[in-house]
This record gives C-alpha cells, structure tokens and sequence, in this order.
C-alpha cells in the first residue's frame, strides 16, 4: 500500500516516500534562537518562525518493486 510518511527517516527504512520539513533546517534555526537568547534578547519579543525548507524523498527501490 503506498503511503506517504512526515520525515526522512521512514523512506531510509523502506517506506514509499516523505514529505515534510527539513528537520536538519528546523535544529539551525533552534540553534540561532537559542544563541540570541544566550546573548539577552527576550524570547517573547522575538518572531515565530514557520518552516521555510521542505523536503520530497522517494525510495526508488520501493517503488520498483
């Protein structure tokens, strides 16, 4: 049955394909926000940021059989 996954990890595995945000982008962003707050900004004055990176991955393997 062909399914579509939220994360990388389950195409690595055997599943169909994925499509969801790049989580590799989501922990550089986590990074910065942190580093801004380690250098005394508020976090309640700094923006929400939505996911910018995106990412479409096919198991070819899979969807050969």
């Amino acid at each position: 049955m062909p399914t579509i996954y939220p994360e990388r990890l389950y195409a690595e595995a055997g599943g169909l394909m994925t499509y969801g945000s790049s989580v590799l982008d989501m922990y550089f962003q986590a990074g910065i926000y942190t580093g801004r707050i380690l250098k005394g900004e508020n976090p309640a004055d700094m923006p929400v940021l939505q996911a910018a990176k995106f990412e479409f991955v096919i198991n070819l393997h899979t969807a050969n059989c």
